[in-house]
């Protein structure tokens, strides 16, 4: 049998990405997918809860026919090897779902290919399965809109970085880029706020939390903000205070 009629007689892997919060920023693609998804997966905590499936329960409302869920229980631990080891035992539970035909969706938070888990199981079943990517609205976006400010305009540069950079990354980005935005700030908070007062632009710095939730928090004086570690959903936008008019 040909590896063409392999792939088309298995499944397809479909990474859905649900948005950053708000249930009604899921797309109307996103939405039929799992709605009708034979099986639909997705990260979860030790005690079953997961943000994802929280952000898609209008989606899953509207489901008519039993869904099977492969929920992958992410540990708690900064070891990176009990994290593969979840994704490992993720993919091998999604494969064995796919070779009997099934479509998987998968439930990303934002966007599946930005900062997104997705991107640890694509890796794993791609080689072997047909793969689908939905793009979903990133957390960047809806935190623009949440500030009704623009990330960037005319001739400004724009540059994302992550809370798990090193102070020097963190450092060069804000110096060398009109805007900037910090994903993952959570345990790094301190040190964005070192970082952002060392080069000058805490002015010209947003923080937010939890955006499109009910939760939601938007600092606009970073300058009153708590010089501690925050929550994992959460990041800073920083723009110019002046902008051109051309």
């Amino acid at each position: 049998m040909s590896a063409s009629a392999t792939v088309q007689k298995t499944g397809r892997f479909i990474g859905v990405g649900v948005g950053p919060g708000d249930p009604e920023l899921i797309t109307l693609k996103a939405l039929r997918l799992i709605q009708r998804a034979s099986v639909v997966s997705y990260l979860a905590n030790d005690e079953g809860g997961s943000q994802a499936k929280t952000i898609a329960s209008e989606a899953f409302a509207g489901v008519t026919h039993v869904q099977n869920e492969i929920a992958i229980v992410m540990p708690m631990s900064t070891d990176r090897s009990l994290a593969n080891e979840a994704y490992d035992n993720g993919a091998k539970a999604i494969a064995a779902e796919l070779e009997q035909g099934k479509d998987v969706v998968f439930l990303c938070e934002g966007d599946p290919l930005f900062f997104g888990s997705f991107a640890y199981l694509l890796e794993r079943l791609e080689g072997d399965f047909q793969c689908q990517v939905v793009p979903g609205v990133s957390s960047i976006n809806a935190a623009s809109s949440a500030l009704n400010h623009p990330l960037t305009v005319l001739k400004e540069s724009f540059a994302v970085v992550s809370g798990r950079h090193s102070a020097l990354q963190i450092d060069t980005a804000l110096e060398q880029h009109d805007s900037v935005v910090i994903m993952k700030a959570g345990r790094a908070r301190p040190r964005i706020l070192m970082a952002l007062r060392k080069t000058n632009r805490m002015q010209d710095a947003k923080y937010l939390e939890y955006i499109g939730r009910e939760n939601e928090r938007i600092v606009r004086d970073v300058s009153t903000l708590e010089d501690k570690a925050g929550p994992y959903f959460s990041l800073f936008v920083v723009t110019k205070s002046e902008r051109g008019t051309r």
